[in-house]
C-alpha cells in the first residue's frame, strides 16, 4: 500500500492549461501502473490517462493530443499535463495506483489498490 497525494487543480478558462502532480509516498515495486480518473457531478468515474513505469501510456479518446501523462521517478511523481482544456473536462481528478502491476489496454477497467484523495478541476467557458 502507498499512499498518493494529488496537487495541482484549480479553476481555468477554455482553452487552458493546468498540470496535475501525483506524488507517491514509496515506490515499492518497480513496475506499476500509475492513473489519473475523474468524475464529474452526477456521472460515472472515467479513466482519463495511464502510465505503466516500465514504459508505456495510454489514453482515453476525448483526450488525446491534449493531456500528457509522465513520470518523475526520482521525485516519485506521477504528472498529469493538461492543454486546450475545455468545460466538459471539468471534474475531480483521482490519481491511482496498481502496483506490481502492467496497465494493459483495458487499464481503465482494471482493479487500483491505491486512491489520492483527489483534486477539483474547473474549466469555464
Amino acid at each position: 500500500q502507498v499512499q498518493l497525494v494529488e496537487s495541482g487543480g484549480g479553476s481555468v478558462q477554455a482553452g487552458g492549461s493546468l498540470r496535475l502532480s501525483c506524488t507517491v509516498s514509496t515506490w515499492r515495486y518497480i513496475n506499476n501502473c500509475m492513473a489519473w480518473f475523474r468524475q464529474a457531478p452526477g456521472k460515472e468515474r472515467e479513466g482519463v490517462a495511464a502510465l505503466y513505469t516500465g514504459g508505456g501510456t495510454y489514453y482515453l479518446d476525448s483526450v488525446k493530443g491534449r493531456f500528457t501523462i509522465s513520470q518523475d521517478v526520482a521525485k516519485n511523481t506521477v504528472y498529469l499535463l493538461m492543454n486546450s482544456l475545455k468545460p466538459e473536462d471539468t471534474a475531480k481528478y483521482y490519481c491511482a495506483a496498481a502496483l506490481n502491476s502492467g496497465c494493459g489496454s483495458t487499464w481503465y477497467s482494471k482493479s487500483f489498490g491505491d486512491w489520492g484523495q483527489g483534486t477539483e478541476v474547473t474549466v469555464s467557458s
